[in-house]
């Protein structure tokens, strides 16, 4: 079985591990660790500490939290392989016995989220751009400008996006980041599921820039071409927090959009074990959500496609399909709708795991648009919806900066202004609703009104 262990090591290490103006390897913090076959490919990553406010529960995640990486605080996170049947050495390894070792998490295989195929497209792209009220949000200065959105998918080909967009499309290349083994330039890579993903945010956002992150392209042995590890996606929100870092902070802004999620508990640890990803919070990657948030980043997930009426056939989770990051209190988890308003039926149902109230808002999905997968296919699944959704955050951050409307804000104006599509205010379909651009335009001025 694959697994994170967490590690805390010197603070020296730490600090090494944090710094990324220097290196430490897989051996200089954990060599040695009894039955664990450690993967030295990997780039030890540093996990950030919870710190509650003075007075608050040393204990608890569900509070307001600040994030340190002081070195004195930050553990460090590497990655290696257990024997199924080598239970011993997993015992080994926990902290009563071993002080250096924080804990022992899954390290499961996470998935692109295309969905069930079969039906045309319902309208195209312009349908969407019309729907998302472009027009009103360019005429407002929310064009995306100055804002960096990072697509962590599949990677990026930016001659085909601007093609089929009718633009220029400009990636970051400085600020990109690839898994180790993944080969190619960043923009650069071949027509797939990301291309998919950036050609749909940049509808809202066409002025973004883009961070190519082809997370999905690392392998392990026997995967897919669409699938990676979490262990990767833990190293790509580390380099985030770098970029994110590196702003001025008058204008900070980064979103970032997530077409991908955990289909099965098969390479999860049970819930309850504390190494779970699926519904524990406190699994290293789950904060690092945190942690971004925090920072100033929109995280965007998409809910999945493991709703009733249409589950993908990867979908093995029994109930409650939202799982692990994809229902995070720090996201915003994305359903999807076709061009009239009504939910697909592939889109996945709360209550989510980590978070009861998932999805928090459906956005538009199943139109033509970027060609990505041949001319007659639509952009498809909660895959489509989250980069449509994350084009229009990108759109606000144009103007407004997260040090101006922090995430938190951001995230309850969405829900606030969402065309409500029941008589509660919430529901397990649509969540609070279907996203309104000229709602937001509305809230966003009364706002700025009301703002010294």
């Amino acid at each position: 079985m694959r697994v994170l262990i967490q590690l805390r090591p010197s603070p020296d290490l730490v600090a090494a591990v944090a710094d990324p103006g220097r290196t430490a390897t897989t051996a200089d913090v954990a060599d040695g660790l009894p039955g664990v076959e450690l993967d030295t490919a990997f780039v030890p990553v540093a996990i950030p500490r919870p710190v509650p406010a003075a007075g608050g529960d040393p204990l608890s995640l569900n509070q307001p939290l600040d994030f340190s990486l002081a070195a004195e605080d930050a553990s460090v996170l590497v990655r290696g392989t257990i024997s199924d049947d080598e239970l011993a050495s997993r015992v080994s390894l926990l902290p009563t016995l071993r002080p250096d070792v924080v804990g022992v998490f899954s390290d499961p295989v996470i998935e692109s989220t295309p969905t069930c195929g079969g039906d045309p497209p319902v309208g195209d792209w312009h349908d969407v751009e019309r729907l998302l009220n472009v027009p009103g949000l360019h005429a407002e200065g929310f064009d995306g400008a100055g804002v960096a959105l990072a697509v962590v998918d599949t990677g990026i080909n930016a001659a085909h996006t601007a093609r089929h967009l009718g633009r220029g499309v400009t990636v970051d290349a400085a600020r990109c980041w690839s898994p180790a083994g993944v080969r190619g330039k960043p923009g650069e890579f071949e027509v797939d599921h990301g291309t998919m993903c950036a050609f749909d945010a940049l509808i809202a956002a066409p002025h973004a820039s883009l961070i190519d992150i082809p997370l999905l392209l690392s392998r392990r042995p026997g995967g897919s071409s669409m699938d990676g590890l979490l262990s990767d996606a833990v190293a790509a929100f580390a380099h985030l927090r770098t970029v994110l870092d590196a702003q001025p902070a008058a204008t900070r802004a980064l979103v970032v959009s997530n077409s991908w999620g955990s289909f099965s508990p098969e390479w999860d640890f049970p819930v309850g074990h504390p190494g779970n990803y699926s519904d524990n919070a406190a699994h290293p990657f789950n904060l690092m959500v945190a942690s971004l948030d925090r920072a100033g980043a929109d995280v965007l997930f998409a809910a999945g496609n493991c709703g009733r009426e249409c589950p993908d056939a990867r979908c093995f989770f029994p109930d409650r399909s939202i799982v692990g990051a994809n229902s995070h209190s720090k996201v915003l988890s994305i359903g999807g709708i076709d061009v009239t308003g009504k939910r697909v039926g592939y889109s996945s149902q709360g209550p989510g795991r980590l978070t009861a109230r998932k999805p928090d808002l459906c956005a538009y999905t199943h139109f033509s648009g970027s060609k990505a997968f041949g001319d007659a296919e639509p952009d498809s699944g909660t895959s489509a919806a989250t980069p449509v959704a994350a084009g229009l955050v990108a759109a606000v951050r144009t103007r407004w900066p997260a040090t101006k409307l922090s995430p938190t804000q951001l995230r309850a104006l969405l829900r606030r202004t969402a065309q409500d599509r029941s008589e509660v205010g919430f529901d397990y379909d649509y969540g609070y609703g279907n996203l309104d651009p000229a709602g937001v335009i509305a809230a966003l001025g009364r706002r700025a009104k009301s703002t010294p």
